[in-house]
């Protein structure tokens, strides 16, 4: 059967607008893990310390490798260094799921600025190894999703509440965030690559416990969800 050209016109024209009013989805939720950690070792995985160390390992977990984490009143983070080129990919998707949350703290604070599970992205501004800024997605133990703060440590580190409270513990959960978009709201900066990124787990200012998993962790453009 041959197609108008009008028709054409108008299935042409509906796809866009479809398109145009589009909405990725920031986060879905699965009983278990959908991918594995993107490693299938630590070697090219760096520990920072800033209080003693959260233990970091790979594990099986249904036909999947993923990373554990556990804090015991101690706070460091994983970080890999790797530029990723967000002009083809500005979309990270990660996977992840905590056990608990914590209990009567300020996580604006100091004292208080500990997380059940936080993902971070870096970008380097200069030559120099400290002109770096990173935003940080955190599962936040009180906070809304959607929240923003300053980190109460460093001004350039900022702090984004993806999920909030203890509604979705014990699940994994499937994060999307643009991260381009993310660096021009919240530091008006363009940015077309990130240095590195980093998974964190801590309980040294609120002195709590926790444990945390990580599975995938993958850059895109998110181009599947437009068909």
């Amino acid at each position: 059967m041959k197609i108008s050209p009008i028709k054409r016109l108008t299935a042409i024209f509906a796809t866009i607008i479809a398109a145009a009013y589009y909405v990725v989805p920031t986060a879905t939720a699965a009983d278990q893990p959908i991918g594995s950690f993107p490693d299938a070792s630590l070697a090219l995985w760096e520990e920072k310390s800033f209080v003693g160390n959260t233990h970091y390992e790979l594990v099986a977990m249904a036909d999947q490798t993923v990373l554990r984490a556990s804090t015991d009143q101690s706070a460091s983070l994983l970080y890999k260094e790797k530029t990723i080129n967000l002009q083809d990919t500005p979309w990270i998707e990660w996977t992840w799921k905590v056990d608990a949350v914590y209990q009567n703290i300020d996580e604006r604070s100091k004292s208080g600025d500990d997380f059940p599970a936080r993902l971070y992205v870096a970008v380097k501004k200069g030559l120099l190894p400290w002109n770096t800024v990173a935003i940080n997605y955190v599962w936040s133990s009180n906070q809304l999703p959607g929240t923003i703060w300053k980190n109460p440590f460093t001004k350039k580190s900022i702090m984004i509440a993806v999920q909030g409270g203890d509604a979705m513990t014990g699940q994994w959960v499937t994060q999307r965030r643009n991260i381009v978009e993310d660096f021009k709201q919240l530091f008006n900066i363009d940015v077309t690559s990130i240095s590195g990124y980093a998974v964190m787990v801590d309980g040294d200012n609120s002195g709590q416990k926790s444990t945390a998993y990580f599975g995938q962790i993958d850059f895109s453009n998110l181009g599947r969800y437009a068909k």
